[in-house]
């Protein structure tokens, strides 16, 4: 059966790269994004199977808007795929309170307004797919990114929790933690830097900058590939809760889970210790 698949941020990039496949496999896509005329140039070839809508997930009437627009084009929605964002990156000194809170706004709230909208669809159906994109900064930290792996963790904790309050209505969620994939994501038409100059992190902060200029476009990550996996994780009958996306990804969080359970093991004693005594 054809799907509806129902795409945020999906003008260019891993957004884009999704609705193509979702496109190959035959299904119909909602396109949306904050520039129009960038999704009908980007879907002009696929006549009345694509719906493009403008949507700036900060803006739930715009949420909201979208996903009726989507309904009355199409009558359901059974994939979505929360996929706007952008990345926040410098010390956290280094960035204004404003920025930090449109860092928020898009990638949490965003995700909550698109999410939020889209949910009473799928209940209605007794079925549907949420694909919610994380990071592997939503599994580790990184110097220099702890505003953005802040929102990353916020829609790891967001999704664990959606995951057991829907699945009774057929719904399943999955978060993707996506490592360093060959997209606009580390160059100035996507990325963001802290603007405060704070001169015990200049120097860090400088050869941070010039480190992900230098790697931009260059990541080891396929997006096409990453498309297809998320098509099959959509067909899945029992997908993951958490899907991790590239080899440094994976890499990354066993060290996390390594590390993790060695800390557990040293202070096993006293963690237990705080309990009442019995």
């Amino acid at each position: 059966m054809s799907k509806v698949w129902f795409i945020t941020g999906s003008a260019r990039g891993i957004g884009a790269e999704i609705a193509k496949a979702a496109l190959t496999a035959g299904d119909r896509v909602v396109a949306t994004g904050r520039k129009l005329d960038q999704l009908q140039a980007a879907y002009a070839g696929h006549g009345d199977r694509v719906l493009t809508v403008a949507l700036d997930v900060a803006d739930e009437a715009q949420a909201v808007a979208a996903v009726q627009a989507a309904v009355d084009r199409f009558g359901r929605i059974d994939v979505l795929v929360n996929n706007a964002g952008f990345g926040q990156l410098g010390r956290f000194e280094e960035i204004e309170a404003a920025d930090i809170e449109r860092q928020f706004t898009t990638n949490v709230f965003g995700l909550f307004h698109v999410t939020r909208a889209v949910l009473p669809v799928m209940r209605r159906q007794r079925s549907g797919r949420i694909l919610n994109l994380s990071s592997i900064g939503g599994v580790l930290g990184f110097a220099g990114a702890s505003v953005y792996c802040s929102t990353k963790f916020a829609v790891e904790g967001f999704s664990d929790s959606l995951a057991l309050e829907v699945a009774p209505f057929g719904i399943h969620v999955t978060v993707v933690e996506p490592g360093f994939f060959r997209t606009d994501f580390l160059d100035g038409s996507s990325v963001r830097y802290g603007t405060k100059e704070i001169a015990d992190y200049a120097a860090h902060s400088a050869e941070q900058r010039s480190t992900y200029d230098s790697y931009s476009h260059k990541q080891p990550g396929d997006p096409v590939k990453l498309a297809a996996a998320m098509v099959e994780l959509a067909d899945t009958p029992e997908p993951p809760r958490h899907f991790l996306a590239g080899s440094d990804a994976l890499a990354m969080a066993d060290g996390v889970i390594e590390q993790r359970r060695a800390e557990i093991a040293a202070w096993r004693d006293r963690s237990a210790g705080t309990d009442f005594a019995a």
